[in-house]
């Protein structure tokens, strides 16, 4: 890629969200996050809507590799030896880019809904959070020796972005308040693991996606009970009924319930689908 530094600001905010998750090539990605991102904080980008800037893409744009398996198929992640550790920050780059395009299509795909400038400014923090977390892991795998694309991945997050393309409501309580949330369990283990093994650098990577996380989740919920409050509804319930529906899988525990509860995901939400489901 040449010359990328000069290229145009998209027109819009969701112009610019539908060029980010068209982007086959991360590295062109992670820049427009990063420029549409700086442009929309300084006020200088319009929000546009899809009917007239372009709606956003069935599928993101994505590289030649890695090649990509049904979650079945992947091999279970650890931290242990080298090529357990390789593998595990892989698995963790791949969701953060999924995370990236999963983000801006949430900004773009529903710039029909009316909605208040803050719900933009919060989304628009998490998208720039997700490329920066990306970028992260895929500098800790080039110290490592290894690349992005060097391992197989799985396709299965895209499948709920497309399950939820026609609901808001739908989309946050499925992305954020269980994709994301789920991150709250499984990520502070994996940080006293590599700290364990004396790996500090994958350390500090561990500890920014987690604070980073839970700020992603409380704006998910922040944003769902709005929306729930305009509709005249109950959040938990609400909340069940979208996940029963949409959710390929069972909530499973342990529960990181303090950190999701200061995320304002209290446990009304997810205890009574782990009952049912689990």
């Amino acid at each position: 890629m040449t010359n990328t530094q000069t290229q145009p600001v998209p027109a819009n905010l969701v112009a610019g969200a539908r060029a980010i998750v068209e982007a086959a090539d991360t590295a062109e990605k992670v820049r427009l996050a990063y420029a549409v991102s700086k442009a929309w904080f300084k006020r200088d980008l319009a929000l546009g809507s899809p009917s007239k800037d372009g709606h956003m893409p069935d599928r993101p744009g994505r590289p030649d590799k890695p090649e990509l398996l049904a979650p079945r198929d992947m091999p279970k992640r650890k931290l242990s030896g080298t090529a357990g550790r390789l593998a595990l920050i892989h698995s963790l780059a791949h969701i953060e880019l999924n995370a990236v395009d999963l983000t801006w299509d949430l900004i773009g795909r529903f710039a029909h809904v009316r909605l208040p400038r803050s719900y933009y400014d919060d989304w628009v923090r998490v998208g720039l959070e997700e490329a920066k977390h990306f970028s992260m892991l895929q500098d800790r795998l080039g110290q490592l020796g290894a690349s992005y694309g060097d391992m197989p991945a799985h396709d299965g997050l895209w499948q709920a972005a497309q399950d939820t393309g026609h609901d808001l409501a739908a989309r946050l309580a499925i992305i954020p308040l269980v994709l994301e949330a789920r991150g709250l369990d499984i990520t502070p283990p994996m940080i006293d693991k590599a700290r364990s093994l004396g790996d500090e650098d994958t350390t500090k990577c561990l500890d920014v996606i987690y604070r980073d996380e839970k700020n992603h989740v409380a704006f998910g919920a922040k944003w769902f009970r709005f929306l729930c409050d305009r509709q005249g509804i109950r959040p938990e319930p609400a909340f069940h009924s979208y996940v029963r529906k949409h959710f390929r899988g069972a909530l499973k525990p342990p529960f990181n319930d303090r950190a999701r509860s200061e995320a304002g995901l209290t446990p009304g939400f997810y205890k009574p689908l782990a009952r049912l489901t689990g």
